[in-house]
């Protein structure tokens, strides 16, 4: 195990740094935009073009690492994506923003699949659930830890934005001067082939997609609603924090139940849950103290994010070995559907309801997950338990990078 970490420390550590880029770039954005007076519709359709540019990314970067390399992209992707920081600073225009989002969503998803199959090939099938256990814990760390750096400035001056940029150009040095060798590309490109994944796991398909919707919105809403708690900016980031550490705590123990029943009856208890303790946030937000309001936000966080993984790994339940590639794909893709509509569609309930209506959204997308899935368990049995794939592994299966080389599975 501690071999296996060392060998692709210099991957790992290039990730910390990128990640906490991005985190920071994640909270600073949404909350300089509504200190700019951008209107909630124009804040969440940055968010919607994020993942857009994402989805695209993660369905074409391949093709672009095929033509010059993983090193060429990586090192070209880092450079894009730190420039956009710096224009964000610069230039405070709707239309450039929604494009600059598009960018980094692009560019982020491309420097994903160069990670990730970097990681695959260096891990066999012994350590690849470990290695992606460290992986994941990293990147919601950082996360964490990228979205604590709003504190350090006034979200209005441009230090902030250059912190953003330098640590995404900083993140290129230990990826392109690590002398672990670069992955090689499968011959086979994967097609998609949604019939076949709806065939094989409607509740698995379903539930990536209302993950999507609700976590996307969330990425793209929730600094706004912060600002109609308290003007305090720090309480964004503290409140984003809090969410972000709620999923990594609830990660594990909801895959790890998971792989001792129906994986449905996880996914239903978090989208119970998820209703229940937005609900909560909706109707009381106001009301709460900071305290509280941090709680009511890690809760949310523990059984909204772990519902991607879980819903991958009933999914890949179901499917041969020779699919799990094909099928975690068409789940990505599901997943990128939902967190580009999710920011459209949110801003409208919280034009209606108030801020506390992007989480009565993310509530209504749970609960609507919770009826059908209810419905599917009394359609279909539950998989055999001795074909269960075990979580950690099939945590690895919901990396971009899996998509695309199949010949590491």
């Amino acid at each position: 195990m501690i071999r296996s970490l060392t060998t692709v420390a210099p991957l790992l550590i290039g990730v910390a740094i990128l990640l906490t880029g991005q985190g920071l770039q994640g909270t600073l954005l949404p909350v300089r935009a509504t200190l700019e007076g951008f209107s909630t519709f124009s804040i969440g359709l940055m968010g919607g073009a994020y993942f857009f540019g994402f989805t695209l990314g993660c369905l074409r970067g391949s093709d672009l690492i095929g033509r010059v390399g993983h090193i060429r992209v990586f090192a070209a992707m880092t450079a894009a994506a730190s420039a956009v920081p710096l224009i964000h600073g610069l230039w405070q225009e709707t239309w450039l923003w929604w494009t600059l989002r598009f960018v980094t969503g692009y560019c982020f998803a491309v420097l994903y699949v160069v990670i990730e199959s970097w990681l695959n090939e260096q891990s066999t099938n012994e350590t690849r659930g470990a290695v992606f256990s460290v992986y994941t814990l990293i990147t919601l760390t950082v996360l964490a830890g990228g979205q604590q750096m709003l504190l350090l400035y006034d979200p209005k001056m441009m230090a902030l934005f250059a912190i953003a940029s330098a640590l995404v150009s900083i993140a290129a040095l230990p990826v392109v001067l690590s002398v672990v060798p670069s992955p090689s590309l499968a011959e086979t490109r994967i097609k998609l082939d949604l019939r076949r994944l709806w065939k094989i796991s409607p509740a698995g398909a379903l539930g990536c997609l209302a993950a999507g919707l609700a976590n996307g919105a969330f990425w793209s809403l929730a600094p706004v609603f912060v600002s109609g708690y308290s003007l305090d900016v720090s309480l964004a980031a503290w409140f984003m924090t809090a969410a972000v550490l709620g999923g990594a705590a609830g990660q594990w123990p909801l895959g790890l139940w998971s792989d001792r029943v129906d994986r449905r009856w996880v996914i239903a208890f978090a989208a119970l849950a998820g209703a229940v303790s937005g609900v909560v946030i909706w109707w009381f937000f106001e009301g709460v103290s900071t305290l509280q309001l941090m709680l009511l936000s890690a809760a949310w966080g523990a059984v909204a994010f772990p519902m991607y993984a879980v819903s991958v790994a009933h999914a890949n339940d179901y499917a041969n070995s020779d699919e799990y590639v094909t099928i975690s794909s068409g789940l990505l893709l599901m997943y990128g559907v939902g967190a580009i509509a999710g920011p459209f569609i949110a801003p409208l309930a919280m034009k209606m309801l108030g801020p506390g209506g992007l989480y009565l959204f993310a509530a209504t997308v749970h609960l609507l997950l919770l009826g059908y899935i209810v419905f599917r368990i009394s359609r279909r049995a539950p998989a055999p338990e001795e074909e269960h794939l075990p979580f950690a592994d099939s945590l690895a299966s919901t990396q971009t990078a899996s998509h695309y080389y199949e010949d590491e599975m």
